[in-house]
């Protein structure tokens, strides 16, 4: 049986797409669990990943590691900033689809 956590969602981030649908932002996948750029990083091992940006334009959420690598990454120069961003996206498999098979149970 796996395990139930409450993970707190923006209200007006998407509904969260079915597994292998493309990414909308909804953030789920990041906020149930930090992924392994966080592991390496950040040294984050458990809760909702600290480098999950809210983006209030695009009402979405997206990795701010793939978006201010130099805020995430200690002591990166911010000239090797664009250089990371593509090797992040490539590791967590940006824009490959949803590869959260969390399902969420809501509560009002």
């Amino acid at each position: 049986m796996k395990a139930i956590h409450t993970i707190a969602i923006h209200p007006l981030a998407p509904e969260k797409p079915k597994f292998g649908q493309p990414c909308n932002g909804c953030g789920i996948c990041c906020l149930a669990e930090p992924c392994p750029l966080a592991h390496v990083y950040l040294w984050q091992f458990r809760g909702s990943c600290r480098a999950l940006v809210w983006q209030a334009e695009q009402q979405r959420y997206a990795c701010g590691m793939l978006l201010y690598p130099e805020r995430f990454v200690r002591l990166l120069p911010a000239r090797l900033a664009p250089y990371l961003k593509p090797w992040f996206a490539r590791r967590i498999a940006a824009g490959v689809g949803c590869d959260s098979s969390d399902e969420l149970l809501l509560h009002e």
